[in-house]
């Protein structure tokens, strides 16, 4: 299956960069670039494109406000968004966290990162870069007694798959750390999000840290 992928991002050189490595894999296509926020969401609510590769700092139309519109309630058929962002963006990614954002891609990671994260965006198969999802989320402030609200939503095995998603793991990995099948890990994520009303895996880890399930 090919992935259509929307290039947003004010810099010029920078949108040509990432489309030139993009349009050398054989199962990736690039439909358009935008140089606004504006043009990115026009372009992807007339494209359709699988995956939109988003700045967040962008003229008329920030990508925090670009993601909001196109990941909004009742949406039909939303693009997975993943934000191109700086190590100095850490608040804007905490917001576009909680916007319906897929995952998360530093712009000088690398050729190799980013493909994995367009092709994880399309699968929704893991968190993007997760030493850098990671890093983010570890920021989050745990909310009050959020430990002990989160055992009272999920059951004991629900708790030990967040965990996991929330370390940037696999449904493949989940599954053999747990010993369970990747379909039982997929049932349970479905679960898990209808009871967290959260949209993606990101979500989800947001989550678990806000909960304090984990060590920071």
């Amino acid at each position: 299956m090919t992935i259509r992928v929307l290039i947003a991002d004010d810099q010029a050189m920078v949108r040509a960069g990432f489309a030139m490595l993009l349009s050398a894999e054989d199962d990736i296509e690039i439909v358009a670039e935008a140089a606004d926020g504006v043009q990115a969401v026009e372009l992807a609510e007339r494209l359709r494109p699988d995956v939109v590769l988003m700045d967040i700092r962008m003229p008329r139309l920030d990508g925090l406000e670009a993601l909001r519109r196109l990941t909004r309630p009742g949406a039909a058929d939303p693009p997975k968004v993943v934000i191109a962002t700086t190590f100095d963006d850490d608040e804007y990614v905490h917001q576009a966290l909680r916007d319906g954002a897929c995952g998360f891609l530093v712009k000088d990671s690398g050729p190799a990162l980013l493909v994995e994260a367009i092709r994880a965006a399309a699968s929704g198969e893991a968190l993007v870069s997760p030493s850098v999802t990671v890093r983010l989320l570890k920021d989050l402030k745990p909310r009050r007694n959020g430990s002990e609200s989160a055992r009272s939503v999920l059951s004991a095995r629900e708790l030990e798959l967040v965990r996991l998603v929330a370390r940037g793991l696999t449904n493949a990995e989940i599954a053999a750390a747990l010993f369970i099948s990747v379909g039982t890990v997929k049932t349970h994520l479905a679960n898990v999000q209808s009871k967290l009303a959260t949209r993606n895996r990101v979500e989800i880890a947001a989550w678990v840290w806000e909960a304090g399930l984990l060590d920071r």
